[in-house]
């Protein structure tokens, strides 16, 4: 596997899109991604202006390697429409598009984007109650559709059901799990919901271990505060590392061409894991080359 062809998704900063100095500072935060937002961050009288100044800031540049993606109001909104036409010339890495429930969503908002380069890709934001039901329709509209990735909203989740996000997420596992398993059956990228209390780093490194173990490739954030933590749970660990790469070893091996199994450092590996090894090393060789300031 090529590191080139992975983007670490560790940290996606919201920066509000009203904001101009936030947007400055984003340019030199340690976030794999920057989620420019016109959406929740950003009040009904400043959405004109928001677009503006985020469709300017897209276009200047100079995020470094990271990823720089505009969260949209819904095409429902009285903005939705204008802010789905404003970044075709700016051409960010993604659109990042609210309350998607189903299928038919994801192809209405992909043909929204006709004008757009192909590198721009589609996130969507899963928070209502009915895209829980529609999870694999949503993830399988990826085939033929510029979908790339799944944002959890886990706030909006929550308002709409009910449920209480109570330390360790009880009631949303069987929501987040399924999620993921979505996501991973069509080769999308999932990212976790955010974490509110600024004040609570324990939980917040609890809530990221977390979702490291559901499987998410990172965590949505929104305050620079969360980032080493974020970064530091999604990262590989040096043990992570020399075991994989130990594994990738094993395999090349001339005598082991034809094994599907094997002993690695006293632990049983199958060439299903040489996969997912093949993929850490990629991810902490992109880290090791591109460590963001």
């Amino acid at each position: 596997m090529s590191s080139s062809t992975i983007a670490p998704l560790r940290s996606a900063l919201y920066m509000p899109g009203s904001n101009a100095k936030a947007i400055a500072k984003a340019r030199g935060l340690a976030c794999d991604a920057v989620i420019l937002d016109l959406e929740d961050a950003v009040a009904p009288g400043e959405k004109e202006a928001a677009r503006r100044q985020v469709a300017d800031a897209v276009a200047a540049g100079s995020f470094g390697g990271r990823l720089v993606i505009v969260r949209v109001n819904g095409i429902d909104t009285p903005w939705g429409e204008a802010d789905l036409a404003a970044f075709a010339a700016a051409a960010p890495d993604a659109l990042l598009v609210p309350k998607v429930s189903t299928a038919t969503d994801v192809r209405s908002y992909d043909a929204l984007l006709a004008s757009y380069p192909a590198t721009t890709r589609l996130w969507v934001m899963i928070e209502t109650a009915r895209s829980l039901f529609n999870l694999a329709d949503i993830a399988d509209a990826a085939a033929a559709t510029r979908l790339a990735a799944f944002v959890m909203g886990t706030n909006d989740l929550a308002k709409e059901t009910g449920a209480r996000l109570m330390p360790g997420r009880a009631a949303f596992a069987p929501q987040l799990s399924l999620a993921v398993a979505a996501a991973k059956m069509a080769g999308l990228s999932i990212l976790d919901g955010v974490y509110n209390d600024l004040g609570d780093a324990a939980g917040f490194a609890a809530e990221c271990r977390q979702a490291l173990e559901f499987g998410f490739d990172g965590k949505t954030l929104i305050h620079p505060n969360q980032l080493d933590i974020a970064n530091d749970a999604f990262s590989p660990t040096a043990a992570e590392i020399d075991f994989a790469r130990a594994v990738i070893a094993a395999f090349a091996a001339l005598e082991n061409a034809a094994s599907g199994a094997l002993r690695v450092d006293g632990r049983m590996v199958e060439r299903l894991h040489l996969v997912q090894c093949e993929r850490l090393v990629a991810i902490a060789d992109v880290l090791a080359a591109t460590q963001t300031p």
